[in-house]
């Protein structure tokens, strides 16, 4: 039983964590999510934003966008993910935690290599498989080094051709922010810079939440190109 004393350790979200927190807490995912090589890749983008942001006087709000948003474009979830999350111990923790005794466990999933029929949203229809795939599932998240390469069986996809190119797009978007960083051009950099938080879902939801993505980075990109002028300062008499 609990003292009056005790507590209990909540984890904090990101927006409750300073920015250096965010940067440790996404790269040690990065790292977990691949490896150490992808989570240098991160932190390499996202110093180069800071010490951009923080050589223009300003604070951490622009590189706090992208230390949440390329992590969240880098680490998309694939075939190798789910694989992970299922076989990393905390799947299986949950339930022993839960459940007592004899019981039965069945993964609803949607293999891409299998094909198949449609749900009413347009997305590949699940289908109901046995215990008999943690073993599977072990094996494939072994393989999540091949993850981009020449060799990563699921890579060809759709999807997966669709997340690496927001990736590249995102990268070139920012060494082109930081070459026109300036006082008029920061809020439109934050917020272009934050779009991927509304792109989310899978098949057709994820590609119309992209869709609407780029839509508004159309807006912006104008307003990048041509920022309005600075309020004029009416001194006081």
């Amino acid at each position: 039983m609990m003292s009056g004393h005790d507590e209990v350790s909540v984890p904090k979200t990101l927006d409750a964590m300073s920015l250096d927190e965010v940067i440790a807490h996404r790269s040690a995912h990065l790292t977990d999510y691949q490896n150490a090589k992808l989570a240098a890749r991160y932190q390499a983008l996202v110093k180069q934003v800071r010490d951009a942001a923080r050589d223009r006087g300003f604070g951490d709000e622009l590189p706090r966008a992208v230390a949440v948003n390329y992590a969240k474009l880098l680490a998309y979830k694939d075939e190798y993910e789910v694989a992970r999350l299922f076989t990393d111990g905390r799947f299986e923790k949950q339930l022993r935690d839960q459940f007592d005794g004899d019981f039965k466990i069945s993964f609803n999933l949607a293999p891409p290599l299998l094909g198949g029929a449609k749900d009413a949203l347009g997305r590949p229809k699940k289908r109901a498989f046995g215990a008999w795939m943690l073993p599977a599932f072990r094996l494939l998240a072994k393989m999540r080094v091949l993850r981009g390469t020449a060799f990563d069986i699921f890579g060809h996809s759709a999807d997966r051709r669709l997340e690496r190119d927001l990736i590249a797009g995102y990268e070139k978007d920012v060494a082109h922010i930081l070459s026109v960083l300036s006082p008029l051009t920061l809020d439109t950099a934050i917020e272009i810079l934050s779009l991927p938080d509304r792109i989310r879902g899978y098949g057709p939801v994820k590609e119309k939440a992209v869709a609407d993505a780029k839509a508004r980075y159309a807006q912006l990109a104008a307003d990048l190109a041509n920022p309005p002028p600075a309020p004029r300062q009416i001194a006081a008499e």
